[in-house]
C-alpha cells in the first residue's frame, strides 16, 4: 500500500486557471516530484476542505481478483458544479460567454456563465423536488443540447451519479445502461434534430424504462422531457414513484420554473461523479466509474496544457471546440468539465457536419472566431472525401491557433489535410503549414490525455503521439513485462497513473481487475488494449488494439498501417481492415473501403457503358498500392466496397465485428455504434461477394 500526505505547496499563493501558466511548470522525474505536480494541479481548484493525503494505492490482488484502490486527495471536499460555474461569477465573471450554442435547424443561444449557473441550481432544485438525491444514478439519453450541459452539472452539484448515453443509440441499449445503473431518473427529449429531420426519441425511452419504475418493483422513479422538436409524444401520466407526480414530467414545467437559489454542498473527492459505458463487440458494455476530486483536476490541468493560450493574458480571447456528442468521455473532459472548470468560452453542437450542407463546421468555425478545434480522425477523413479540392477560400479560417484530433490514431494523410486545409492561415517562413497539432491517445479509462505532442513542438510527425502528459508514466512491453526494442510492437501500459483513472467497473469489480491490470498485476500496471511502438527517436506511435495485429506469415501487421496505406490512395475516403483465418498464411486482412463519391461515379458510369471489369480493376490496383506503400505481404486478400465502415461513438472502426460479418460469426453488441444501419448492409455485401 502506498501513502503520501499531502505536500508543502501553499495553496493560498495559486493562480486561478485563466491567469495560471502551466506551460512553464516543469515535468515531474521523481515519484515525489509526481505527487507534488498533482497537488499543484489540483490546487487550481476550489476546494472547501483541503485534503490531508494526496494518494493512496493498494495493489492490484490476484487472490481476490480486484483491481488496485486507487484514492487521491483524500480528506478533501468540493463541488465539482462550483468549480465549472459559481466560482467564475464570484469573480466577476458572470458575464463571459460559456456556450455558444448551435442547433441543426439553424437555431442559436448564447449562454453565459451568470445564465448557466441560474440553469444549473433550477435544474439542482427540482432534482431534489423529483426525489433524486446524492448517490442516486441519473441517465441522460439526450443531444448535445445546452440542457444537457445544464443537467449534468446538476446532478453534479446534488452529488447524483449520472450517465450520459448518445441520443441515437437503440432502446435496448438505453434499457442495459438503465437497468445497470440502477436509474431513478432518466432525462430525454420528445425528438432530435438529426440529418433534417426530427427523430422521434421519445418512444424509444419510453421502451427503455417498460417495466422499470418504482412500482413495479425497479429503480426509476420519473422520465424528465425536454421539448425540442415538438413532436407528439406518447405520455405516462401515472404515479409510479407514489409522490404525486405523473412518470413523465416535463422539462419546462419542472426545470424552468423552479428556484434559481440554490447552497451547493461539497463532497469527498472520491465521491462517485459519473458512470462511462464502454463498447464493445463482445460481452456487455463496461461502466466505469470515475470519481470528483481525481477527475477534475486531471481534466482541468490537462485542457489548460493542451488547449489552453499559453499567455495567461490572452485566454479570454479562446473559443474551444470539441466536436464529440456530450455522451462521449472525450465530451466529458474537453467539453463539460476541463473547459467549464477553466471559466472558458466554448462551442456546443447539436447536429450532423454536412447538415445542412458539408461546410457547417466551417461556418461555425468563423462565426465564432473558433482558436481550438479538437475532432475524431473519421470526421476529418469524411472532411476529405467532401471538399476532394480542399476547404473553399470563402471561409475564414485564420481564428484557428491549434488542432487535435481523438478517438484513434489519426492516418498521415488526414493529418496532414487537416493541417493544410484547417491550419491554412498560419505558415512558418517557407510557407508551409505549422498551426500546432495535438494528437492525443487516452480512453474512458484513463479520464484525460496521457500522450500527445505539446502545441509548442516543432519537427511534428503525422500520426505520431509522441510522449506521455507530465504525471503520468507509460511503456511499451512484450508479454512478459519487458521494454520492446524501437521500432517493435508491444503493448502500451501505464506504469504510472493520473488522478482521473476509473476507480472500477460498477457492479463488477472483478471484470476491472480482469480487463485492465490482471496481465500485469505483480508489477501493477495498467493494460491499455493498445498496441504500440517507440521509433528510433524514442517517440511513441499507436498502433490499435492488440487484438487488430495481422498475424500473416509470422509478420506482424497493424491493421492502422494497411488502413493508412488504402487512405492515401485517392478514390478511398476510409477503410476498415480486418484479419481473417487463411489456411496458408494463418491470417490474411480483408479491407472493407469506403470509396470517393467520384469513384462511386466513375464505376457506376463504366457499367452503364458495359465495362463490367472495371470495379474489379480499382481493387486490384489498391491491393497493389499496399504493396506498394508498405510490401507485398501487407497486400489484402480481398478488398470489399462499402458504403460505410460500422465505428463507435468516439470514431473508432469496430474491427472485430468486420471479422465476425465476414465469417458470418455470431455478431456481439451492436447497439453502442454510432452507425448501426451498417451492420445488416455490410452483412448483405458479404454473403453476396464471400459466400
Amino acid at each position: 500500500m502506498g501513502v503520501t500526505p499531502a505536500s508543502d505547496i501553499d495553496r493560498e499563493t495559486l493562480q486561478h486557471p485563466l491567469t495560471a501558466d502551466v506551460h512553464s511548470w516543469a515535468d515531474p522525474v521523481t515519484e515525489q516530484e509526481r505527487l507534488a505536480f498533482w497537488d499543484q494541479a489540483a490546487s487550481l481548484l476550489d476546494w472547501e476542505t483541503p485534503w490531508h493525503t494526496t494518494h493512496r494505492w493498494t495493489d492490484p490482488d490476484p487472490r481476490t481478483r480486484r483491481g488496485p484502490d486507487i484514492r487521491w486527495f483524500d480528506g478533501g471536499t468540493l463541488n465539482a458544479a462550483v468549480n465549472c460555474v459559481d466560482r467564475h461569477v464570484a469573480a466577476g465573471r458572470g458575464d463571459v460567454v460559456a456556450l455558444h450554442f448551435e442547433g441543426e435547424p439553424g437555431d442559436r443561444q448564447d449562454v453565459t456563465y451568470a445564465q448557466l449557473q441560474d440553469k444549473v441550481n433550477q435544474a439542482a432544485n427540482a432534482l431534489t423536488a423529483l426525489g433524486v438525491g446524492r448517490g442516486d444514478r441519473v441517465v441522460i439519453y439526450l443531444p448535445v443540447l445546452v440542457e444537457t450541459v445544464v443537467i449534468t452539472l446538476a446532478c453534479a452539484r446534488i452529488g447524483a451519479v449520472h450517465s450520459l448515453v448518445f441520443g441515437g443509440f437503440s432502446a435496448e441499449a438505453l434499457r442495459f445502461r438503465v437497468e445497470d445503473t440502477g436509474a431513478a431518473l432518466l432525462v430525454t427529449t420528445d425528438g432530435q434534430f438529426r440529418r433534417g429531420q426530427a427523430v422521434p426519441v421519445k418512444e424509444n425511452a419510453d421502451a427503455a424504462v417498460e417495466g422499470l419504475s418504482v412500482a413495479e418493483g425497479g429503480s426509476l422513479r420519473h422520465v424528465l422531457v425536454i421539448r425540442r422538436t415538438g413532436s407528439e409524444i406518447p405520455w405516462t401520466a401515472e404515479d409510479l414513484a407514489g409522490d404525486g407526480l405523473g412518470r413523465d414530467v416535463w422539462w419546462h414545467e419542472t426545470v424552468e420554473t423552479a428556484s434559481a437559489e440554490h447552497t451547493a454542498q461539497a463532497f469527498d473527492a472520491e465521491q462517485d461523479l459519473f458512470i462511462m459505458y464502454t463498447s464493445g463487440t463482445t460481452g456487455k458494455p463496461k461502466g466505469l466509474v470515475h470519481t470528483t476530486g481525481g477527475y477534475l483536476t486531471g481534466a482541468l490541468f490537462t485542457y489548460l496544457r493542451l488547449f489552453a493560450h499559453p499567455d495567461p493574458a490572452r485566454r479570454g480571447d479562446d473559443v474551444h471546440w470539441c466536436t464529440a456528442d456530450l455522451a462521449w468521455v472525450t465530451a466529458h473532459t474537453y467539453e463539460i468539465y476541463g473547459p467549464l472548470a477553466a471559466g472558458a468560452t466554448q462551442v456546443i453542437y447539436e447536429g450532423t457536419p454536412n447538415t445542412p450542407h458539408p461546410g457547417r463546421h466551417f461556418e461555425i468555425i468563423q462565426r465564432h472566431g473558433v482558436t481550438t478545434y479538437y475532432t475524431a480522425p473519421t470526421l476529418v477523413r469524411s472532411l476529405m472525401g467532401w471538399f476532394p479540392d480542399g476547404v473553399p477560400d470563402h471561409y475564414d479560417l485564420s481564428s484557428l491557433r491549434l488542432l487535435g484530433t481523438v478517438g484513434e490514431a489519426v492516418n498521415p494523410e488526414a493529418w496532414t489535410w487537416l493541417r493544410s486545409q484547417l491550419g491554412r492561415a498560419t505558415r512558418d517562413d517557407h510557407g508551409a503549414p505549422a498551426i500546432p497539432m495535438v494528437d492525443t491517445w487516452w480512453q474512458s479509462e484513463s479520464g484525460s490525455t496521457v500522450l500527445t505532442p505539446r502545441p509548442e513542438d516543432t519537427g511534428l510527425k503525422p500520426g505520431c503521439v509522441t510522449r506521455a502528459m507530465p504525471g503520468v508514466a507509460v511503456d511499451v512491453v512484450d508479454d512478459a513485462g519487458a521494454p520492446v526494442p524501437a521500432e517493435a510492437q508491444g503493448s502500451i501500459v501505464l506504469t504510472h497513473t493520473g488522478p482521473s483513472m476509473a476507480r472500477t467497473v460498477w457492479g463488477d469489480p472483478e471484470r476491472y481487475y480482469t480487463s485492465y491490470w490482471q496481465k500485469y498485476a505483480d508489477q501493477g500496471w495498467f493494460l491499455a488494449g493498445d498496441g504500440a511502438k517507440r521509433d528510433a527517436d524514442g517517440d511513441l506511435w499507436i498502433l490499435g488494439r492488440i487484438d487488430d495485429v495481422i498475424n500473416i506469415s509470422g509478420h506482424r501487421l497493424s491493421t492502422i498501417e494497411i488502413e493508412s496505406a488504402l487512405v492515401s490512395h485517392p478514390d478511398v475516403v476510409e477503410a476498415g481492415v480486418c484479419p481473417v483465418p487463411d489456411a496458408t498464411t494463418g491470417h490474411a486482412a480483408v479491407a472493407f473501403t469506403v470509396l470517393t463519391a467520384a469513384a462511386r461515379e466513375r464505376l457506376n458510369g463504366a457499367l452503364t457503358a458495359g465495362d463490367s471489369e472495371a470495379e474489379a480493376r480499382l481493387l486490384a490496383e489498391l491491393r497493389s498500392h499496399v504493396g506498394s506503400v508498405i510490401g507485398p505481404v501487407a497486400k489484402p486478400r480481398t478488398v470489399i466496397p462499402v458504403p460505410e465502415v460500422p465505428k463507435t461513438r468516439s470514431g473508432k472502426i469496430m474491427r472485430r465485428l468486420l471479422t465476425q460479418l465476414h465469417e458470418d460469426d455470431t455478431l456481439g453488441d451492436t447497439t453502442s455504434l454510432q452507425n448501426e444501419h451498417c451492420v445488416p448492409q455490410i452483412a448483405q455485401i458479404c454473403r453476396e461477394r464471400v459466400g
